[in-house]
């Protein structure tokens, strides 16, 4: 992850570092033929910023660059017809950060969301979103539902973008769902178990991750997805940042994962 010279375009960069058709083919065949692809993935998309400063760029750059990583994964992960790809796209930390890039995030958010929602529909996406995302400003919320009202009939690669997200303020709002619940006589608290729980989060409905993958070298999970995240497979890429990660990345992540054996606590 070292310095390197100026990237260009991100069109210009994304084809410099881009995986050749043949091999892209093998490998997935390769993927396939292993049998146990994993139902939901889910991805932390880190190194932006440091990817940037690496190369004396702005911030900002890093996340410009970022975007077509997304496209990348995205695209792979409907070839190989992967349920459910979780992206943590914004936190309910990341409002610390300085207004500037904010501002950024928030921009290329909604010009991603404009621009990439006629693809996606034509791929047969169905774009969600979980988190605190009616907090986000009116010009973001609004091209987020019109891409999710757009694509919402569609029945393949559900594309699940985490956004103003916290773990544990998720369950702050489940708990809060349930205790309504238990007021309005629909539960005991008695009554409650896992799966009342998994029921009043965000994510009712998705099956929860099957693996993990975090670029960039950090290894935590940084408040994402604690209470469905149990029992999922972990892969940190520790040697590549966001911008550069792609389906390449992304295909020896799952192979990594077809190479385990899950036991979920048991023998």
């Amino acid at each position: 992850m070292e310095s390197h010279e100026h990237p260009g375009t991100p069109e210009e960069y994304a084809s410099r570092i881009a995986l050749d058709p043949a091999e892209d083919e093998r490998r997935q065949q390769e993927l396939r033929a292993r049998g146990n692809l994993p139902r939901h993935i889910a991805i932390i998309m880190d190194g932006d910023r440091r990817w940037a400063e690496a190369r004396e760029l702005p911030r900002t750059e890093g996340h410009r660059f970022g975007r077509e990583s997304v496209r990348d994964v995205v695209r792979a992960c409907g070839q190989l017809q992967i349920e459910v790809l979780t992206l943590y796209t914004f936190s309910t930390e990341n409002w610390a950060r300085p207004r500037y890039e904010i501002q950024s995030l928030m921009r290329w958010l909604r010009q991603a969301l404009r621009d990439e929602v006629p693809e996606l529909h034509r791929n047969g996406v169905r774009l969600t979103a979980i988190g605190r995302w009616h907090e986000l400003s009116r010009p973001v919320r609004t091209a987020l539902e019109h891409a999710m009202e757009r694509t919402r009939h569609n029945t393949g690669l559900v594309l699940n973008l985490a956004l103003n997200y916290g773990g544990r303020a998720e369950l702050v709002d489940a708990f809060r769902i349930l205790a309504e619940q238990v007021s309005q006589g629909r539960y005991k608290a008695s009554e409650i178990d896992e799966a009342a729980i998994s029921a009043a989060l965000y994510t009712a409905g998705l099956p929860d991750p099957d693996l993990l993958i975090r670029p960039s070298g950090e290894m935590r999970l940084s408040n994402f997805l604690p209470w469905q995240m149990v029992y999922t497979e972990i892969y940190f890429a520790t040697d590549v940042y966001w911008p550069d990660f792609r389906r390449q990345h992304l295909y020896a992540a799952i192979a990594e994962y077809q190479r385990r054996q899950r036991r979920f606590g048991g023998a």
